[in-house]
């Protein structure tokens, strides 16, 4: 069994829908279908729960009207039957009579959440009808039943394989099998999301508890590029990543895919392959275990990056220093992209600077702070151990002419990163395209 995963795009409109639908049984095989919610719906949800913290239930009222009217349109134009357009019809009535119930009493994340979740299950409920109305054996379960994380907010894999093995015997025979992304329940049975990864790691996540024998991830690219296209000339799909390397790719800016998605698969040793919906027949990329020895496979590029030095040539030789430094950014939950360190000083980069003021202050307790903002991590993937002579040099020889704040090299077998401006950027990824790949 495969298991196909669709982003808000893929299933945006009553056509692409039927695209989808025609892409889950050419194959004719029992096939698991985990589908996100219509392109833009989630966006109107989270505007509904915005006007209810702010206890405007006009304001709510008024977005709930216009999603209605618009999924009204959708039905007509997805269903050919009367009966089918019947029955949809009368489901969204009750999906939207249940939002306009949040209208009237204490709003708080709970409900947001629930909220949030409704616009995968409006989906999976169009495309399961809809495969139905085709004569399609199709069947819906809801990924509350089985989609659970734990007191830690991460995936429980032991419950998940227990439910929804379970679930599949009690459903044996079907020729598609729907369920939704990014929803699950939390350990304390409260409707949540997966949070990091959403829609994807579902589909790794129910890969790996079937042990499929793959997980397509569908979009509207044809895999993952060598290079950033929306910025350089030439780029070109890569047909094969280890799932290091795809990891570090999806980390460092390639948006194609979320860096954590991956692992159940990886520790399940199943592929994961990225596909195109414009294009079902081109190759895409598959993501696996196997390493291509001896190669750089693409570029990808991280921006809004901020440095922050301390600089102290009495605290940075002495014991518990770097503790105490990086204790500052884990209090207040700010994670460290990249580190340099010297005799005296001690350079970070971080990516969320939303205590950036705090944590400034609580570091001038240790030495003179400096802050640089608006700059970019340049990352270069492949097979970079070290004994690989030249690789580093060649990438290195490609910035020649662009000031590089920090390098780092080593930490990782599969990548070297290079700090630059922002401004930079461009001519960095297209130099780096032009020795690497052309």
């Amino acid at each position: 069994m495969k298991v196909m995963k669709f982003g808000g795009t893929s299933v945006g409109s009553p056509e692409r829908m039927k695209e989808v639908a025609s892409l889950v049984t050419r194959t004719g095989e029992p096939t698991f279908v985990v589908l996100s919610a219509m392109s833009g719906t989630t966006n109107s949800l989270i505007e509904i729960s915005d006007y209810l913290y702010k206890k405007n239930p006009e304001g709510a009222n008024e977005v709930i009207n216009n999603l209605e009217q618009k999924y009204s349109v959708h039905v007509d134009e997805l269903f050919s039957t009367d009966e089918y357009k019947l029955k949809m019809k009368d489901f969204l009535s009750e999906e939207f009579n249940y939002l306009r119930s949040f209208t009237k009493d204490l709003f708080t994340s709970f409900e947001e959440k629930s909220i949030v979740a409704q616009g995968e299950v409006i989906s999976t409920n169009m495309m399961a009808s809809y495969l139905q109305e085709q004569g399609v054996k199709a069947v819906l379960l809801s990924a509350l039943d089985f989609m659970r994380t734990d007191k830690n907010a991460e995936p429980d894999s032991m419950y998940i394989k227990e439910k929804l093995s379970a679930i599949m015997e009690e459903n044996e025979g079907y020729q598609v099998y729907i369920t939704q992304g990014f929803v699950c329940r939390n350990a304390y049975g409260e409707v949540d999301n997966l949070q990091r990864g959403g829609s994807d790691y579902t589909a790794s996540l129910i890969g790996a508890a079937l042990n499929a024998e793959e997980i397509q991830i569908w979009t509207d690219i044809d895999g993952m590029h060598n290079n950033d296209p929306r910025v350089v000339e030439k780029t070109e799909a890569v047909r094969q990543l280890n799932f290091e390397e795809a990891s570090e790719l999806a980390y460092f800016g390639a948006k194609i895919l979320h860096p954590t998605c991956v692992q159940p698969a990886k520790y399940a040793g199943i592929p994961v392959r990225l596909k195109n919906t414009m294009a079902p027949d081109a190759e895409g990329t598959i993501i696996n275990n196997v390493l291509a020895q001896k190669k750089i496979k693409a570029v990808a590029a991280k921006e809004n990056i901020t440095v922050v030095k301390v600089k102290s040539s009495r605290m940075l030789g002495s014991p518990g220093f770097l503790r105490k430094v990086f204790e500052i950014f884990e209090s207040y939950q700010t994670s460290i992209d990249m580190v340099a360190t010297s005799e005296v000083g001690l350079s970070m980069t971080i990516e969320n600077s939303a205590h950036l003021d705090d944590i400034v202050d609580e570091l001038k307790k240790y030495g003179t702070v400096t802050v640089e903002p608006s700059m970019c991590i340049v990352c270069v993937v492949g097979d970079l151990d070290w004994s690989n002579v030249g690789f580093e040099a060649l990438a290195m020889n490609a910035l020649k002419d662009i000031p590089v704040r920090m390098v780092s090299y080593g930490g990782s077998n599969y990548n070297i990163s290079f700090l630059i401006k922002e401004s930079d950027k461009k001519q960095a990824l297209q130099s780096l395209s032009d020795v690497l790949f052309n």
